[in-house]
């Protein structure tokens, strides 16, 4: 007869008393884990997380209150974890688990890790380090309604990295400085305007009329001819944005003329720029004051928040968040800057303020602050439900993971909507490893096409090796026989070398580089293929990687004539009462937003850990037919999968 322990066999019960599990990331998913794990019965738990409390975390990470704002999450929510079962023994890391400290060694005191992070640069550590210590991972996420929860164990399931990600979009610098197609371009194209008026200023983030655009062909020595600067602003010069801001004194009129009269007028005499496209229309503070209606509010019934207002509504707030900007910048002091945040509320209306006036120049319909908030956070709407949900299954997969029936471990999607069967939980079975990964395959290995007369030696450790691969502080040597030492993790070894180009050490198409990053104890072959063809803006491209997503299907002859400039977002309306899986529409950047209070919704496309191509068939525990499970690309098949009743697994959860 089996003994039981409440609702556990006596086996399992004694296994959670001893056992040491740890956890990763105490945001919304974190909470409720924590909570879970106290209540279930274990008895000594580890957790970590750099973050310390806002007052947006208060809606759904419960474990918080207000006087707790500002304080360290791990603390907090492991005094407020005690509250439920004062015997449990937690430990609490106010720390980064990438820290050195955290190596291999301290991952091989847990029997079991649980991931509830915020970004996918943490999440591949943690996968590498668990890998490297051979210890089971539980990675989970979500995103508004959908979420995710899926086991990984070396050698036995993929690792988080088998299937690639979708990588965050980026757009060319000539689109957003002068042909803006779309909301998300007037955007970003605003937060860089606040980095280069009040912020750290960045070359790659300049706002002005790009000269140098291709396609423009024009010839500059005409542009006098064309364009007039301001009468009140006199002759403006082609000058760093906040050189000339700081000489006008911050005034919110000239800025205005400046930015939406003047640089339109300009982009205007590029005259090819326009013989395919709608010409924008130069916006005049003046000439708008003396036409303006009182209170104007173009769009919008409810929420403030969810009002777009009008243009004279929009030069209102964008000079009152450029006076309270400017009285911020004052009072730190003389070369103080100002760090974008979108709980900021003078910073959050004066992008609001300035995209929505681009838009309005460039023919597009523009958003509520609400929308803009939401694009350019990055961000995704929290569910607190569908947290304590993912918390629930990654609670349910530890247990099978302890009592030593991985067989059994699933990978399930939450769905927002039931599908014809009444079922909101997809589990499917774990996928083996992929054998070209290059983070779990035996001799991890992968070719990467670049231009070594033009790549930096600090470009390939940053934005190839820390940023695209993963590293934390990766040592590179080249296989030429001499071994020759490229990149050093020592500090100082090998920063000369920094500013020089491969081919100065070398290295040509077919070279092979050794990577070695000894914190994650993991090694990579890199082979170099040499070209001078890659696209605009591309720096590199790593072979065989399959596409983020499919062509999009062409656009109907209706649709194309409804379009003002640029795509099918343009020309609609607010989304501000659409519901939360339109938002894609509007090209969030929902992959790893580094947003702290959005660890659980960011999370959603880059913990996916997508099927493989091949069809595998697993029997239906309702019919007793057997089901093809069909490969997912992207996060949105999560929600696809609500209208596939193929996807159907044993243990799916009815309801009723």
């Amino acid at each position: 007869m089996v003994q039981l322990v409440g609702s556990l066999r006596k086996e399992l019960s004694d296994t959670l008393s001893t056992c040491k599990v740890l956890v990763v990331g105490a945001g919304g998913i974190g909470c409720e884990l924590l909570k879970n794990l106290v209540l279930t019965g274990f008895k000594n738990i580890d957790v970590i997380d750099l973050d310390t409390i806002d007052v947006s975390n208060l809606n759904r990470q419960f474990l918080f209150q207000k006087k707790h704002v500002g304080k360290s999450k791990a603390q907090v929510a492991k005094e407020s974890a005690l509250q439920f079962c004062p015997t449990v023994n937690i430990t609490a890391y106010h720390d980064s688990i990438m820290n050195p400290e955290y190596n291999v060694e301290f991952f091989r005191k847990f029997m079991l890790v649980m991931n509830a992070l915020d970004n996918r640069a943490a999440r591949n550590h943690v996968n590498r380090m668990c890998l490297a210590a051979d210890i089971p991972l539980i990675e989970s996420g979500s995103a508004g309604y959908l979420g995710q929860v899926t086991v990984i164990k070396k050698g036995l399931t993929e690792c988080y990295e088998c299937q690639p990600k979708p990588t965050q979009k980026t757009f060319p610098g000539c689109t957003i400085r002068n042909t803006p197609s779309e909301p998300i371009h007037c955007i970003v194209w605003a937060k860089y305007l606040f980095n280069q008026l009040f912020g750290e200023e960045d070359a790659d983030q300049e706002v002005s009329p790009d000269t140098a655009d291709p396609e423009a062909a024009w010839n500059p020595e005409d542009t006098a001819t064309h364009a007039t600067a301001s009468d009140k602003d006199g002759d403006i010069k082609r000058v760093s944005t906040k050189e000339w801001a700081r000489s006008t004194g911050y005034d919110p009129a000239k800025l205005f003329n400046k930015l939406f009269k003047d640089d339109i007028m300009y982009l205007l005499t590029m005259d090819k720029l326009w013989k395919t496209r709608k010409a924008p229309t130069p916006l005049d503070w003046q000439q708008l004051e003396n036409s303006a209606r009182p209170q104007e509010v173009s769009a919008g019934l409810g929420l403030k928040d969810q009002q777009v207002l009008g243009v004279w509504g929009l030069c209102q707030l964008f000079q009152l968040s450029v006076e309270t900007l400017r009285s911020q910048l004052q009072e730190k002091g003389e070369g103080a800057e100002l760090v974008w945040d979108k709980d900021d509320p003078p910073a959050l209306d004066f992008v609001t303020a300035a995209a929505n006036l681009r838009m309005h120049i460039f023919s597009m319909n523009m958003k509520s602050p609400f929308d803009v908030k939401s694009m350019a956070g990055n961000i995704i709407p929290a569910i607190a439900t569908t947290n304590a949900v993912i918390a629930g299954l990654i609670v349910l997969e530890g247990l099978k993971v302890l009592s030593g029936e991985l067989e059994s471990c699933r990978t399930i999607f939450l769905n927002k909507c039931p599908n014809l069967r009444k079922k909101l939980l997809i589990p499917c079975v774990l996928d083996p490893p992929r054998a070209s990964c290059y983070v779990c395959a035996s001799q991890p290995e992968v070719t990467v096409k670049l231009n070594v007369h033009k790549t930096t030696v600090l470009s390939l450790q940053d934005r190839i090796l820390k940023e695209r691969f993963g590293m934390v502080a990766p040592d590179v040597q080249i296989e030429d026989g001499k071994g020759t030492i490229l990149i050093s993790s020592e500090e100082g070894e090998t920063e000369t070398n920094n500013s020089k180009i491969l081919a100065d050490f070398g290295i040509r198409n077919g070279s092979r580089l050794q990577v070695d990053d000894f914190l994650q104890d993991y090694a990579l072959l890199v082979n170099v293929l040499h070209t001078e063809e890659l696209e605009r803006d591309v720096e590199f491209e790593v072979v065989g990687e399959a596409p983020d997503k499919a062509p999009p299907p062409q656009s109907t002859q209706e649709e194309v004539k409804n379009i003002t400039n640029g795509n099918k977002d343009s020309a609609q309306p607010s989304t501000s009462f659409k519901a939360p899986e339109d938002a894609e529409d509007d090209d969030i950047m929902i992959v790893d937003s580094g947003e702290e209070e959005e660890e659980e919704e960011g999370a959603s496309s880059s913990t996916a850990v997508t099927t493989s191509a091949s069809k595998r068939k697993h029997s239906d525990a309702e019919t007793g037919e057997t089901s093809t499970k069909r490969p997912r690309t992207d996060q949105s098949s999560a929600a696809a999968a609500t209208n596939d009743d193929d996807n159907d697994d044993d243990d799916i959860i009815a309801l009723d």
